[in-house]
C-alpha cells in the first residue's frame, strides 16, 4: 500500500480513538483498523472505550466476522499508538496480533510510557511482522498529549486559561467582572469536562468564590485546587502525578498564572480578549515568547486565541 492509502486508514484510527476521550482516561486514547491488503476493504475496527477493558486492538479484531477471519493474513492493521508489550489489566495486545497471523501493522506513533517504548514493535519485528512507524505521527500524539506529557516530564498537561479585557486588564479597578459571554462560558464548561484538575489561588477563591464546575455543559467536573496556605505549585505537581490526573486547567489569577509561566509549567494558553475597555485594573499576564497561535475564533465580538508551546 502506497502513502496516501496508510494514511487514509490512519485517520480512521484517529477518528475512532477520539470515541474514548472520557471513559479511557487515563489510559491513552486509542484507534485500530484492519483492512484486507487485496481490496482495502476494512474487516474489523475498534478503539479503547474504557479503562480496564479491551483495547483498541482488541476490539478490532473482535468485529471481525467469521467469514473474514480467513483474510487475516493478508490483512494490514492499522493503530495510532504502538501496541502494548506489558501485561497490566490486560495481556498484550502484540501478542494478540502476532497470534491473529496479521501479515502488516502500521503505527502512528511509539509509546513513550515506559512499560512500552518501543518493545511491542519489536516483538511484532521479531516475530517476521511488517511494521511501519511514524504514519501521521503529529496527529497520533497530538490527541495524546495530555498522556505523554504526563509520563515522559511526570507533571499534568498545563492549560492557562484566563479572560481580559480589550485594553489587558482581568477586573475593573481591582473589582470582579465578566467578560465571557454565554457562549465562551459555555465552552470553558466543556474544558473543565475535558480535563482532569483545575486550580485558582487563594485570593481568587475568596473574591469571587469560583464553582469550578461543568453546570452549564454535560461531563464531570474537574478536581479543583486552591494555591495557597502551605499548598504550592510543587504540593500541586506532586498530588496530580500521585493520583494520576494527566491535565490540569489554571484560572487564575494574575499572581497564580504569572507563577506557572515563571516557571514554564504550561503548555497551552487560552486567552478569551472581551470588546469592553475599563482603564485600570489588575493586568493581564505577558504572552510569553515561546507562544505559538494555534486557534484564533470570534464568538460574538470576543475572540478566544488558543496558543501551544513552541518546540525548542
Amino acid at each position: 500500500m502506497d502513502n496516501i492509502c496508510d494514511e487514509y486508514f490512519m485517520r480512521r484510527c484517529l477518528q475512532l480513538a477520539r470515541n474514548g476521550r472520557q471513559l479511557s482516561r487515563p489510559n491513552p486514547m486509542v484507534g485500530a483498523v484492519i483492512v484486507d491488503s487485496q481490496s482495502n476493504r476494512i474487516l474489523g475496527e475498534g478503539y479503547h472505550v474504557r479503562c480496564g477493558e479491551g483495547h483498541a486492538e482488541v476490539n478490532a479484531f473482535a468485529s471481525v466476522s467469521t467469514d473474514n477471519e480467513a483474510l487475516l493474513p493478508q490483512s494490514t492493521m492499522y493503530v495510532s499508538l504502538e501496541p502494548c508489550a506489558h501485561y497490566g489489566k490486560t495481556p498484550p495486545c502484540c501478542d494478540l496480533i502476532i497470534s491473529k497471523g496479521v501479515r502488516r501493522v502500521v503505527v502512528g506513533c511509539v509509546d513513550d510510557f515506559a512499560k512500552v517504548q518501543g518493545r511491542g514493535i519489536e516483538r511484532m519485528r521479531a516475530a517476521g511482522i511488517e511494521v511501519t512507524v511514524g504514519v501521521l505521527e503529529q496527529e497520533c500524539r497530538w490527541i495524546n498529549r495530555r498522556f505523554f506529557t504526563f509520563h515522559s516530564q511526570q507533571r499534568p498537561y498545563i492549560i492557562l486559561k484566563w479572560a481580559q479585557t480589550a485594553d489587558g486588564f482581568l477586573d475593573d479597578h481591582y473589582r470582579a467582572i465578566a467578560i465571557s459571554t454565554p457562549h465562551t462560558a459555555m465552552l470553558s464548561h466543556r474544558l473543565r469536562a475535558m480535563e482532569d484538575a483545575i486550580v485558582v489561588g487563594r485570593t481568587t477563591d475568596s473574591r469571587e468564590h469560583p464553582q469550578l464546575t461543568t453546570r452549564r455543559w454535560n461531563g464531570p467536573s474537574p478536581h479543583r485546587f486552591v494555591l495557597g496556605g502551605g499548598f504550592g505549585i510543587p504540593e500541586l505537581m506532586d498530588t496530580c502525578l500521585h493520583d494520576n490526573l494527566q491535565s490540569l486547567i489554571v484560572e487564575g489569577g494574575a499572581a497564580t498564572h504569572a507563577r506557572f509561566l515563571a516557571e514554564g509549567l504550561w503548555d497551552e494558553l487560552r486567552i478569551e480578549t472581551g470588546t469592553m475597555t475599563v482603564g485600570a485594573g489588575t493586568a493581564a499576564p505577558l504572552l510569553p515568547p515561546n507562544a505559538e497561535l494555534f486557534t484564533h475564533d470570534d464568538f460574538s465580538g470576543n475572540i478566544l486565541r488558543r496558543y501551544i508551546r513552541k518546540k525548542s
